[in-house]
């Protein structure tokens, strides 16, 4: 029996930070960890405007080499793309904080 459950979460964000050594496309080639830790900064900003629970991840391979980066959120199973700051800024803005999908960041056909 396990002591201490799973904290009960509102969002589990996953941001892929592969990095494949063969130079082919990948989501580190983006950014995605300096991106990644920015997001956990913009989290800690937002305080109690995001009052639920939620928990960032880095991730291996999710299989969107071609998406370019990408994160996926849940337990929606939403997938996003993004290319800079103002991308995670609107994706926590309206997905975190008023729940409304970003459609224009969604990415198209997840595995």
């Amino acid at each position: 029996m396990i002591d201490n459950p799973m904290p009960d979460l509102k969002y589990h964000i996953f941001f892929c930070t592969n990095d494949r050594a063969d130079g082919s496309a990948c989501c580190e080639r983006f950014g995605a960890s300096e991106l990644r830790e920015y997001a956990k900064k913009k989290l800690k900003e937002m305080g109690s405007d995001i009052p639920d629970k939620v928990l960032i991840n880095r991730a291996g391979c999710l299989g969107q080499c071609e998406a370019g980066p990408v994160m996926v959120i849940y337990p929606e199973q939403t997938w996003y793309t993004y290319v800079d700051k103002e991308d995670i800024d609107e994706i926590f803005e309206s997905h975190m904080k008023n729940g409304k999908i970003v459609e224009r960041l969604l990415v198209e056909n997840q595995s």
